[in-house]
């Protein structure tokens, strides 16, 4: 029976089994040094006199390695395996692209990204997936504890909603149709069914950008709940959600976040702060001034963190009341705050990964708010009817994965924290 790398030392005084990729060789002249890796981590063999004929093998050749585990004062670990037998299962045929071995990874990230199938396999960017796998699986137990039902839409559409823009048009059987930018308008739908609905996806943005944040196709963590008061309750929900994937991030990557020299916290309760008084901070405190209506730019989103994480040692803060202009058709007017809205952003580290905020529910009040938009709602009728049924108050985000993913573990571009990126240049692999 194949035993893995991190079970090995609880057979010691055994002869075991074990199946993985050769992570490093050094041969010597009286006996070789041989570590082997699988997906739980590496261990270390040694062949000395060795009375079985050993194979040709080098660097990530595929083998099955028989030997007898004991305990060691050398090996870090404590023990190794004194290997008895090896079996090639896969040869290597080709140079190898980038160097797997190696305590960082030494290659440009374009060339990294051009072999990811291959540079993926380096233990330090490997876990970037494994926490990037956790924060999902966080999402999505918690929400389930919640009563949310999990769905899945359709990533084929036909019409955009945010009003036509950013879409990478398709032609569907001769007619026009889209890559989803979003599952906002299935959500609300759900609402009107399961009350709690949530999805993780991916999503599409035709945006002609080439940044460290931007991507064209990203994965979105995404949720939606009726039967609320206003946009806080959707800021509490999100609250809860990250404070159970923090803890059990923590609880789960403590390998990883060692290896990537990450530290991982969140604060009880989430410093929450008006846009207005965002624009009024950065402009007395950083010289930044934006225009009336305008959203903040990176630059403001870097400065408000830095004044957020001084005053209340949060890495986090929501901003709330967002203008009209900045915010989608379907997002609730702030009756209050004339001008404003019932959406809000939260600002992680300095970088925007949650836009979010209460919908509209009425009927009437969606197709004049559409109208508003410079839209016509005839091409959204398939959205509005069900408008037309009762819909409860209800609002939700979504969480852009791979930004989370980047913020957390303190990486310097969105691609790092992207299994395959999709951009302006970069279509394969």
């Amino acid at each position: 029976m194949r035993i893995l790398a991190k079970d090995a030392v609880n057979h010691i005084g055994e002869e075991i089994t074990l199946e993985g990729w050769i992570h490093n060789l050094r041969e010597l002249p009286e006996f070789s040094f041989i570590v082997l890796r699988d997906r739980t981590g590496t261990v270390q063999g040694i062949l000395e006199n060795p009375d079985f004929e050993v194979p040709q093998i080098g660097n990530e050749y595929v083998i099955r390695m028989k030997g007898n585990c004991v305990k060691s004062e050398i090996a870090k670990a404590g023990f190794e395996i004194k290997v008895t037998g090896i079996e090639v299962l896969s040869k290597v045929v080709d140079e190898l692209p980038t160097q797997i071995n190696k305590k960082n990874p030494v290659e440009h990230l374009d060339r990294l990204l051009d072999y990811r199938y291959f540079s993926l396999r380096h233990p330090k960017l490997a876990a970037v997936f494994k926490v990037q796998s956790c924060i999902s699986r966080g999402f999505r137990e918690y929400l389930s504890s919640q009563e949310f039902t999990e769905i899945h839409t359709p990533k084929i559409v036909a019409s955009g909603t945010e009003g036509g823009a950013n879409l990478f048009k398709v032609d569907y059987f001769g007619r026009p149709a889209y890559l989803a930018q979003s599952p906002q308008f299935y959500k609300q739908m759900m609402v009107g069914v399961f009350e709690r609905v949530f999805e993780v996806a991916p999503v599409f943005r035709a945006e002609p950008h080439n940044t460290s944040r931007h991507v064209n196709e990203y994965t979105s963590l995404d949720f939606e709940m009726g039967y609320i008061k206003d946009e806080n309750d959707i800021m509490d929900m999100e609250e809860a959600v990250l404070q159970y994937v923090v803890g059990l991030v923590n609880e789960t990557c403590q390998a990883e976040l060692e290896l990537l020299g990450a530290k991982v916290s969140i604060p009880s309760k989430i410093p929450r702060m008006r846009m207005t008084e965002v624009h009024e901070i950065l402009e007395k405190k950083y010289k930044i001034k934006y225009p009336q209506g305008f959203d903040i730019d990176p630059e403001g989103e870097r400065a408000i963190c830095e004044y957020v994480q001084k005053e209340t040692g949060s890495e986090f803060v929501f901003i709330d009341g967002y203008p009209i202009e900045a915010r989608p058709m379907y997002t609730m007017p702030d009756l209050e705050h004339p001008g404003d809205t019932r959406g809000f952003d939260l600002i992680y580290r300095g970088m925007e990964i949650t836009t979010g905020g209460q919908r509209i529910h009425g009927f009437d009040m969606l197709v004049d708010n559409i109208r508003k938009f410079k839209c016509n709602p005839d091409d959204f009728t398939f959205y509005t009817d069900v408008f037309k049924y009762g819909m409860p108050p209800h609002g939700g985000l979504a969480i852009g994965l791979e930004r989370i993913t980047c913020q957390m573990l303190g990486l310097k571009n969105i691609r790092e924290g992207t299994l395959f990126p999709r951009d302006l240049d970069r279509l394969t692999p």
